[in-house]
This record gives structure tokens, sequence and C-alpha cells, in this order.
């Protein structure tokens, strides 16, 4: 695949982005289906933290949802060692409300909500990415490359899991990226929301034929602020549950 820069420059245009969202209707409800109660872990993108998605966070509480977080500070961690962070903070969301999660990921947050989908799909109700390389984890541009080689160069340093599994790696042999490759469930809703404006990720690995695909206009790093997008996930996360077959059909 040739080499692509992207846009970076244009990803300045989050602020306006931003700014549009706190004067839209949406921002505060309007003409979006409000939640039941039901739980959402937030997954953010790479280099980013929790912190990310508090905008979010704040109007999905307001929308009668309950947030939560996936604990992560710059996910630049060992992709595994991440999941099961996430993991643990998915089982006690369906441990503490009693039913099934929605996950919501930006970026490589969407990465880790397909690959938790297939992982646990007995807890998982709804999978929403955000600009997330749903068929190719690097399809990116040669900047962000860079970026994810001098995090990797940090791991090399610190841990020997790069030798050993290929850590931040395509073909990493933890069982995130199985799970990442997995057959998507077909109890889980998996929603992907992509921009052809996007300047950090090739817009068309977020296509995939198991996902409903919805286009909006904006940036990448804009996606977690964009009003368009807050429209579709208060659509997306409104849809009803599909019914979840036992772990023993599952099995076998």
């Amino acid at each position: 695949m040739a080499r692509w820069w992207g846009r970076h420059h244009a990803e300045f245009r989050w602020q306006l982005e931003a700014a549009r969202l706190l004067a839209d209707p949406v921002f505060w409800g309007s003409g979006v289906p409000r939640g039941d109660g039901k739980p959402v872990l937030l997954l953010p993108g790479f280099l980013a933290g929790d912190y990310s998605l508090q905008t979010m966070a704040g109007w999905l509480s307001r929308m009668g949802y309950v947030p939560g977080t996936a604990g992560f500070v710059t996910n630049s961690d060992c992709s595994e060692r991440a999941m099961e962070r996430a993991e643990d903070r998915l089982d006690k969301l369906h441990a503490e409300h009693g039913r099934r999660v929605a996950l919501v990921g930006h970026s490589r947050g969407g990465h880790f909500a397909r690959a938790l989908a297939a992982r646990r799909p007995d807890a998982v109700s709804h999978a929403i990415s955000m600009g997330g390389g749903l068929n190719r984890q690097h399809a990116i541009s040669v900047p962000t490359l860079a970026a994810l080689a001098a995090v990797r160069q940090y791991h090399r340093l610190t841990t020997d899991r790069i030798e050993r599994r290929g850590c931040l790696t395509e073909t990493c042999a933890c069982d995130f990226v199985r799970d990442y490759r997995a057959p998507f469930p077909e109890d889980v809703r998996l929603t992907s929301i992509y921009s052809k404006g996007d300047g950090v990720v090739r817009w068309e690995s977020c296509l995939v034929d198991y996902a409903d695909n919805v286009e909006v206009t904006g940036s990448h790093v804009g996606l977690a602020f964009n009003r368009k997008v807050y429209r579709v996930l208060g659509e997306a996360l409104s849809e009803p549950e599909r019914e979840a077959r036992p772990l023993s059909a599952r099995a076998g």
C-alpha cells in the first residue's frame, strides 16, 4: 500500500467542531432518543486517555446512560494488557448493572471495541467505532506510523514482548489480535462511524460488511466532539439489543 501522509493540518478543525457541538440542540438532547440507564464503556484513541472522551461521557449521562471509563492514560500500552484492563472495567459494569454493556471507541479505541465484543459477546450489546480501522489496524498516516514506531521503541527498551510476540504490530501473537480478527458475533450490534475528511486514518479501513457504516463529515480528532456523531450515537445506542446466545451454543 502506498504511503499516505494524511492531512494533519486539517485536524485543527476539531476545535471548531467542539464549538459547534456546544451550540447544537443535540448537545442538550434535542431530537435524540433518550437512554434507559444502559452502561456504556468509553475507549479512547491512541496516545489519548479517558479525559479525551469526558465531553461525550457528560452527554451520555445527561441522555440517560451510565458512562464508564477504561482506565487509560495514553492508550499506548501493550494491546493485550490494555484489553485486559478494559475487560475488567466491562465486567464491573456488567455485574453492577446486571445487563450487557455498550462499547464506544474512538480510533484505536474502536479496535478494542471490536475485539472486546468478539471476546465477550455475553457482556456486550453494542459496539460503536468512531474512526477506527476495523479491517486493518495500521491503515494510518505516515506521521502516525512514526509515533507508533516511537512507542514501540520505548516498549522494546522496557520489555521483551516485541521480540517474543511482536507487540504493537499487526502480526502480534497476543489474544487481542486474535479477537480483532475473529468473526464478529451476530448478537452484538456494530456501528462504524467514519469521515472521508479523516486526516489520520484511511477512511476505507473503517468499512466492513458486518457493520452499520455511517459517514459523517469532519476531522479524525473531532469525531469525539462532532455533533453529527452524537446524533448517530443516540440512534445506535437506542437500537434494541439482539438476543444473546448462551455460552454453550457459542462453544459448540
